[in-house]
């Protein structure tokens, strides 16, 4: 029962809008005037999509594709395969945003003597996230590993070399927030999820690419 209201929600949805914009991994954190999906949809508004699976949808259907803080969530050769879907389901020309942590950013916190921004990371992590912690950044790295679900963490390299694997081209690191192009500005909204925008702006990479 819940396909086919998938798929009249997919009908609905692509019928009522000039432009077709897939949200994948929403959670809480919907879009307006994206079609929003979730491997656990949280409201009848959000369809469901395990993107570890063939996309619903047929090729060429969107015109963008976002998702925040969610392909950390997939093993590396689910990652690929989400990537190479999202490049599928978008026109020529369409545009995939992509926001996950940087885990060059996090690795640099081993480096040696840390800058104010660093020390106010580890600092506000353990404070949050890693209860009975000592402030250093040994606590901080493998928290990122083994909390929150995450499977593989990317830095810039590693996560362009997939997507121009994928067949996306044209790929540029954006600020959170900002875009060249309307349609992809203010999209992100991790910072206000886990309460501190500063924690979001220093981990978090965000990437662009054309399809």
């Amino acid at each position: 029962m819940h396909l086919v209201k998938r798929h009249f929600a997919i009908k609905s949805y692509l019928k009522g809008h000039q432009l077709h914009k897939l949200q994948l991994g929403s959670g809480p954190n919907r879009l307006t005037s994206w079609l929003s999906s979730d491997v656990e949809p949280e409201s009848s508004d959000c369809i469901y999509l395990d993107v570890r699976r063939r996309f619903p949808f047929a090729s060429d259907t969107f015109d963008y594709v976002f998702n925040e803080h969610m392909i950390e969530h997939l093993t590396f050769e689910n990652g690929l395969f989400m990537l190479r879907e999202c490049h599928r389901v978008l026109k020529a020309g369409g545009k995939l945003r992509i926001a996950t942590p940087d885990l060059s950013v996090l690795m640099g916190l081993y480096s040696g003597t840390l800058d104010a921004a660093q020390a106010r990371y580890v600092h506000r992590i353990c404070e949050r996230f890693i209860a009975g912690a000592r402030e250093t950044p040994i606590f901080v790295i493998n928290n990122a590993f083994s909390n929150w679900g995450h499977e593989f963490l990317y830095d810039r390299e590693t996560l362009e070399e997939s997507m121009k694997s994928a067949g996306f081209h044209r790929i540029s690191r954006v600020e959170p927030g900002q875009s060249d192009d309307a349609h992809l500005k203010g999209l992100e909204s991790h910072g206000s999820s886990i309460g501190d925008e500063e924690i979001n702006r220093f981990e978090t990479m965000v990437l662009e690419a054309v399809a």
